[in-house]
């Protein structure tokens, strides 16, 4: 009784004094796309800076294992945000339309997608049109794998046999020779096969960007529920992530520290050139300076979801309109945050 007094008097001196009582911060529960690896440093940063509690934000940041899983598990309502790629959401919503919490875009991350076709040089595979015939490996869902027509077509491409396998298996299969190429994110499979002993003055690598195929890369994802219930906590979200994006692309290789954080086996060096690659490739890439951080070209991602539907065998056709919301992200000076070249 005697506390209760004591609370109900200290809220009255404090509303005397003009002072608010603290306001309980907003859960988010939010899913990578993957591994707890250097690109992770995009969010885990904000989070141990406390950039999202300054936003009133208690935002907990979980692994994921691929972007598909990302996409269903906001649209279950298991997680309110995620991070994934473009091309998945989009083939979610195509393929679910009558689904009716249907995960949106709200900021763009990795303005080019990661994915590549890499070969070793002494397969006398140098450019795409090498790749005719040959027998290409990756996962079923990998990203590139996925989109490799969109890559064939622009490339006149023809037939290639392909042969799947689990994600730890594929660089070892291609430096076995079971497979000629495989396909991956640059800055995953590159590193993941320098790990096995190969040197990268032997890979050839083909970044769908340098191709013609200008596909958007990861982004924010939000439940539709959070995006109706509370946009403020959208905004605040997305602030505190562009807050800290600043100082990941800035200083890399004090970023990796927060990922080691979370994941102490992590080997610090091949994190940190992991990240560098990511933020050289699809990050501070041509086109997100062009674009600016963040933003979408409205004429670019109807064509991404056009080629999308095309290569994806889509059972609706994908409209753009409905995969992106790019209001409530930071202003275009706040999100001025890529060095320029």
């Amino acid at each position: 009784m005697k506390k209760r007094l004591f609370l109900h008097a200290a809220l009255a001196l404090a509303a005397a004094a003009g002072i608010a009582p603290a306001h309980a911060a907003t859960p988010i529960k939010f899913q990578l796309d993957w591994r707890f690896e250097g690109p992770a440093a995009f969010f885990l940063l904000p989070a141990a800076k406390g950039y999202f509690k300054e936003a009133g934000l208690d935002v907990a940041i979980d692994a994921g294992n691929g972007s598909g899983g990302t996409v269903q598990r906001v649209a279950s309502g298991a997680y309110d945000m995620g991070f994934a790629d473009m091309a998945a959401l989009m083939e979610f919503q195509a393929n679910n339309p009558d689904v009716p919490n249907q995960p949106v875009a709200v900021m763009m991350v990795y303005n080019n997608t990661p994915a590549s076709v890499m070969a070793l040089k002494k397969t006398g595979i140098a450019k795409p049109a090498d790749l005719t015939g040959k027998k290409l490996g990756a996962p079923v869902f990998d990203s590139g794998r996925r989109a490799f027509p969109i890559f064939a077509k622009a490339n006149q491409v023809g037939a290639v046999q392909w042969t799947a396998m689990d994600p730890p298996l594929r660089e070892t299969m291609l430096l076995r020779g079971d497979v000629d190429a495989i396909t991956g994110f640059t800055f995953t499979s590159l590193l993941n096969l320098e790990a096995r002993g190969a040197k990268a003055s032997d890979v050839v690598v083909m970044q769908y960007p340098d191709y013609g195929v200008k596909l958007y890369g990861n982004a924010i994802i939000v439940s539709p529920k959070l995006l109706k219930d509370n946009p403020d906590a959208v905004k605040g979200f997305l602030r505190a992530f562009t807050k800290g994006a600043r100082e990941v692309i800035a200083n890399p290789a004090a970023a990796i520290a927060y990922v080691k954080e979370r994941d102490g086996i992590v080997n610090t060096a091949l994190e940190t050139r992991r990240l560098k690659l990511a933020i050289d490739t699809v990050v501070n890439s041509p086109d997100a300076r062009a674009e600016g951080f963040g933003q979408v070209v409205p004429g670019r991602l109807s064509l991404m979801a056009s080629q999308v539907s095309d290569a994806f065998g889509t059972k609706t056709r994908i409209d753009p309109a409905k995969v992106w919301n790019g209001s409530l992200m930071p202003g275009a000076a706040e999100r001025d945050i890529l060095p320029k070249k």
